[in-house]
């Protein structure tokens, strides 16, 4: 039952017995899926965990301006954000922690909806919230809330992503269409006026990261494209390499509410934020197989390759275009969008 002041207090946040409720009428009941623990750590047996496996361990924090967007919100964002971080390293989720920072004055009906946003991931995800913390700041403190992640996973021990030398001899392909998160945050600015169709990619993607491993266990490396999107990781990937990539322009898959937005504001997809789409390398005579694989998945359906590698311009990125030509792309300096992840 929510507090009949209807938002978050101070007194919410210092210990007491306004907080006590807090957690136990609102935030507790809403997250824990029966495995959430009452002490301040969280402790289990690594059952799940064999011997020819490894913990992955990764941490994460999120904020979004505006916390509800179309395809998805700052709950949902939190949780299959770190699943994703995961997943990038070949690892089955396992157990989450979260940390609440909320400002003072936040509607606690927003709260249980955010948290049940949450919950709903976390179940999406199989992955369980087994921890955390709640914290109140005074008004102006945060935007808001903020959301702090800990996800704990298992991966093959054999596994190496990103330990293998990328080659001449390798593609870059990608799950999904570019840019989807990035517009669908900016046209739900509502300073903007822009109205779209494009919702967020928002989603978990160790399904399918799974899938690609299985079906080219070779690959070289799985980025998540989110801030700085697919060029900027692409960038990342080849720096110290002696390599450079290029991209063929003419097989980008965007989607055309995203082509438009970005015609109208001056963006480039290719350096716009995604939640559910990720960048991976693999073999050249595995490609095929692991676009196969992807595609097998309806989130996954536009999955291609969109390049591969050169020694000709070293630790850059050079967009070959529908023309013929070439241009080079130099990652942005600044902030292209505010509050994206």
């Amino acid at each position: 039952m929510l507090d009949s002041i209807g938002v978050v207090t101070l007194s919410h946040g210092a210990g007491g017995r306004d907080m006590r409720r807090l957690l136990d009428t609102l935030i507790l009941p809403t997250l824990s899926n029966g495995q959430h623990q009452s002490s301040d750590a969280a402790s289990f047996d690594w059952q799940q965990v064999a011997g020819d496996q490894r913990l992955v361990f990764t941490s994460d924090s999120f904020t979004v301006s505006p916390r509800h967007f179309p395809g998805g919100d700052l709950g949902s964002l939190a949780v299959y954000g770190t699943v994703n971080d995961l997943a990038t390293a070949g690892a089955t989720p396992l157990y989450l922690s979260c940390s609440l920072i909320i400002e003072e004055g936040l509607p606690l009906e927003e709260l249980q909806y955010l948290l049940t946003s949450m919950r709903r991931a976390a179940d999406a995800s199989d992955i369980a919230i087994v921890t955390g913390d709640t914290k109140v700041v005074p008004r102006g403190g945060v935007d808001g809330l903020f959301i702090n992640t800990a996800g704990i996973g298992a991966a093959a021990r054999e596994l190496q992503l990103g330990k293998t030398p990328i080659s001449e001899q390798d593609r870059i392909i990608v799950s999904g269409p570019m840019g989807d998160h990035g517009v669908a945050i900016l046209c739900a600015r509502g300073d903007l006026k822009l109205e779209s169709s494009v919702e967020s990619d928002c989603r978990p993607i160790h399904l399918y990261s799974r899938a690609l491993l299985d079906a080219c266990p070779e690959t070289r490396v799985i980025r998540d494209a989110t801030r700085g999107g697919v060029a900027t990781v692409i960038s990342e990937i080849v720096q110290g390499s002696g390599l450079g990539a290029w991209l063929d322009e003419s097989s980008l898959p965007v989607r055309q509410g995203v082509r438009s937005a970005c015609e109208l504001l001056g963006f480039d997809p290719l350096w716009l934020a995604n939640e559910g789409t990720f960048v991976a390398v693999v073999p050249e005579r595995d490609c095929e197989s692991a676009l196969k694989a992807l595609r097998a998945f309806p989130a996954c359906k536009n999955a291609c390759a969109i390049g591969g590698f050169s020694p000709h311009y070293p630790d850059n990125v050079a967009l070959r275009t529908r023309f013929g030509g070439e241009r080079s792309l130099d990652v942005p300096s600044g902030e292209l969008l505010p509050r994206i992840c």
